[in-house]
């Protein structure tokens, strides 16, 4: 009879603790959210989601935040599993492969109206969207204005205008005019670009062989570092410093390293918008975030990347890192249009935001583009290094790159 009694009360017990424990909120959405390298950030970021959790209490947002240089392994194992993250942060060379995979959730352009058009219109893949806009960047020209005025001259803001000036440059400062790093990713690319050359149909036109041959005529008379044809902008960032060369094209960021390693350059410095080709567009960068298609929360996961990316969660991170909003109200906002004499961080942010209201045509990644950019950056180095006349080496770059993409 004692053991009956005995068991009967550990019975109640064990029923009371199921039934009076505290019950899990089945209505509650998890939706889990991945970005890369934020952590610096992360009063900022955990700001943001208690906000939103707060205005949404049907969902609960999971931070994760991975290394830079682990998100694309990171993500590429994830979209073939069946339970990858809702929202991924990604660069849109990546988000485009994904998305040619068939691996990412297409998104309705009618939620996406507060993006800058030509921002959202470069994220297109066979003109649907399939991923969102957090923030860009936009080189502008760093240049030391005491050794323009030396030559006499005013900052180029072309690349024709350069040429013109490049000689005068090198004879009265005994500077070169910039390092252009064009052999140093998808650089050259970028730039031929800028003239409308961005195909295996158009590399071997005439708007390209005057580019390559541009650059070839300056290798050739002295006018740009013999080390063009090899060195990228960290070495470029190097010879500016040392005032070997007058202008160097990079990020606003750029300016706090002159700043610190080279302060007497950095009172000799001043920002230009960075230099146009013959279709006057500028180039950006950009990171955005991508909904994987076997994501269990998309709608939740969408919410949270627009409430992110909202007029005033864009200018908190705009104030806190220096990046480009690209919320198209945001960039109205006094922060992207004044700035104080001698502010150079801030005539730079200003110049970057202009530019990016002329961004198309954009340069668009195809299917193996690090192959690409290797097969035009050794086009650059034969070309510099006269190897073979500059029509017969883009020529086999054409077939090449054609067969690349077949």
């Amino acid at each position: 009879m004692k053991k009956l009694i005995s068991a009967l009360i550990i019975l109640i017990i064990i029923l009371c603790a199921v039934y009076c424990a505290p019950k899990k909120d089945t209505n509650t959405n998890e939706v889990i959210v991945w970005t890369l390298q934020m952590s610096d950030f992360s009063e900022y970021m955990n700001g943001v989601i208690s906000e939103f959790e707060a205005q949404n209490p049907d969902i609960k947002i999971k931070w994760i935040d991975v290394p830079f240089s682990e998100g694309e392994k990171r993500t590429l194992a994830s979209v073939l599993s069946d339970n990858p993250p809702d929202l991924i942060n990604l660069n849109p060379d990546f988000s485009a492969a994904l998305a040619q995979k068939g691996a990412l959730a297409e998104i309705n352009t009618a939620e996406t109206s507060q993006f800058n058009e030509g921002i959202l219109n470069s994220l297109k893949y066979d003109g649907k969207l399939y991923s969102i806009p957090w923030y860009a960047t936009s080189a502008v020209t760093i240049y030391n204005k005491k050794l323009m005025k030396k030559a006499g001259l005013e900052v180029p803001l072309t690349y024709e205008a350069a040429r013109a000036t490049a000689p005068l440059i090198r004879e009265k400062t005994g500077a070169y005019i910039f390092l252009p790093n064009i052999t140093e990713n998808d650089t050259m690319l970028k730039i031929l670009n800028k003239y409308g050359v961005n195909s295996p149909e158009t590399i071997a036109d005439k708007d390209s062989v005057q580019v390559f041959n541009y650059f070839k005529d300056l290798y050739a008379k002295d006018l740009i570092p013999k080390e063009s044809i090899t060195q990228t902008h960290r070495e470029a960032l190097e010879k500016y410093m040392s005032e070997n060369i007058v202008l160097f094209q990079a990020g606003a960021n750029f300016l706090n390293m002159i700043k610190e390693n080279a302060p007497l350059t950095y009172k000799n410095t001043d920002v230009a918008p960075q230099m146009t080709g013959k279709l006057g567009q500028n180039d950006f960068s950009l990171m955005n975030f991508i909904i994987p298609l076997k994501a269990k929360h998309k709608e939740e996961a969408l919410k949270f990347a627009l409430f992110l990316t909202n007029e005033e969660n864009q200018l908190q991170l705009a104030k806190l890192t220096n990046v480009i909003a690209v919320n198209r109200n945001a960039l109205k906002n006094e922060f992207y249009t004044t700035y104080a004499e001698g502010d150079l961080m801030s005539k730079a942010r200003v110049i970057s935001a202009v530019q990016l209201d002329k961004v198309e045509p954009v340069f668009r990644p195809s299917r193996n583009q690090k192959d690409i950019n290797t097969l035009i950056n050794t086009a650059v180095q034969e070309v510099l290094l006269n190897k073979a006349p500059t029509e017969q080496i883009l020529k086999k770059v054409s077939k090449e790159w054609k067969a690349l993409l077949d």
